[in-house]
């Protein structure tokens, strides 16, 4: 990746130690019933995202939750994402740039969140910037480096290859890169933390495999 890979947007808001030990603990947390969802997400200090990612949160962090469940308390064994940047990536198959009025307003949601900031245009050095600074966090977390570091474009739909991290817990596997958004729109690409459990995919591929390192992330970050 050389200084001259942009993309055409970067939102982003810091994750820290203490955003991503709350975001572990999410599964092992009781059940929330049905009923009681409204009054858990309020005390907490959350509140509904569903206009930057179809049926998410936002937590009392900041960042932007979302899950195969309703809500993430008492599930250890669905998938849970945590976005704490969005981009807007170069699509060489959209040259006229006839989607950018409708995309950058879309940017522009995220980047108004409180605490988030932004750059346009931006490059993909910028958002591994953004990414090496969360991994800090998770490896200040957890008290271990990623057991694996591959650069990849396999989890997202458009634009540039990024760097994933991966660690696992005794039940869960924590990957940290770029994916594809899942809704509203299409498009963009999240910078996310997943926390997935490690039945997933549970033998981790030698890292000389990227191909099967490839197939390793999309088995837990795919919906």
């Amino acid at each position: 990746m050389g200084v001259s890979a942009h993309v055409h947007a970067l939102a982003h808001k810091p994750l820290t130690v203490l955003a991503v030990a709350d975001f572990i603990g999410y599964p092992s947390e009781p059940q929330v019933p049905e009923e009681a969802v409204e009054e858990v997400v309020e005390r907490r200090g959350w509140s509904w995202a569903d206009d930057l990612v179809c049926e998410s949160l936002l937590t009392d962090h900041g960042h932007v939750l979302f899950s195969e469940r309703h809500v993430p308390f008492g599930f250890p064994g669905t998938r849970h994402f945590l976005v704490f940047g969005e981009v807007y990536p170069v699509d060489k198959d959209d040259d006229e740039m006839a989607n950018g009025p409708w995309l950058f307003p879309l940017l522009d949601d995220w980047q108004k969140q409180p605490g988030w900031t932004g750059k346009r245009p931006a490059t993909v050095e910028d958002c591994e910037g953004v990414l090496t600074r969360a991994a800090q966090a998770v490896t200040v977390c957890l008290g271990s480096t990623p057991e694996r570091t591959i650069v990849s474009d396999a989890a997202v739909v458009t634009g540039p290859a990024m760097t994933h991290r991966i660690w696992r817990t005794p039940s869960h596997a924590l990957v940290l890169g770029p994916h594809a958004d899942n809704g509203p729109y299409g498009y963009l690409t999240h910078l996310q933390l997943s926390l997935t459990a490690l039945a997933c995919a549970p033998d981790l591929p030698p890292a000389h495999d990227t191909d099967a390192l490839n197939r390793w992330i999309t088995d837990h970050v795919d919906w």
